[in-house]
């Protein structure tokens, strides 16, 4: 089994986390989840989504009593009246997300304290491809690029590491930058 003498580091509960890594390399098949959003159309470009429930560990996690809701829409110049930040944008969050989460759990299973965190996310994209007018655009971002501040009780080549290391295991930098197969399903009334 594996231990720390720190209970608490970043935030993260060390004993809990490595009794998890524990309990998955003795029972591999609890590393199998199942995460859902379940989406809503509104009004023009507003539509909203809730997350809550997903499967884990074998089972239904029914934990969450509420669910998170998540609008979305598009900025005026795109049709949208503001209702929330645009589909590319959630990307953008969920990648900075992920991986500062990953970069969090690794400084912490690594013995490193962490006093700050910060990064910047850009996008480029061309809108002519998601609007039709021309297939000489892709659809989706060209380019993003993360730039993180980050400082701690390591030295500078440490802290490097752990942000590399985060930028390997972050479930959403692996979605991103090597693609997913998506299926579509259609039912209609």
């Amino acid at each position: 089994m594996s231990s720390t003498a720190e209970k608490i580091r970043n935030g993260v509960d060390t004993e809990q986390l490595f009794g998890t890594l524990d309990a998955i390399t003795a029972d591999p098949s609890l590393a199998k989840f199942q995460f859902r959003a379940r989406n809503r159309w509104i009004d023009g470009a507003h539509n909203r989504t809730t997350i809550q429930d997903f499967y884990a560990a074998n089972q239904e996690d029914t934990s969450r009593t509420r669910g998170f809701v998540l609008d979305a829409g598009e900025p005026a110049i795109l049709l949208g009246t503001d209702t929330g930040a645009n589909p590319a944008e959630h990307l953008l969050h969920a990648l900075a997300a992920c991986l500062t989460t990953s970069l969090v759990y690794s400084a912490a299973a690594r013995g490193v304290h962490l006093t700050e965190v910060e990064s910047t996310l850009e996008g480029d994209m061309d809108v002519q491809g998601a609007l039709g007018l021309s297939d000489e655009y892709r659809n989706g971002f060209e380019q993003i690029r993360v730039s993180f501040r980050v400082t701690g009780d390591a030295p500078e080549e440490k802290l490097r590491e752990i942000v590399a290391r985060a930028q390997q295991r972050s479930a959403v930098f692996d979605m991103v930058s090597n693609g997913v197969p998506v299926t579509v399903d259609v039912a209609t009334a």
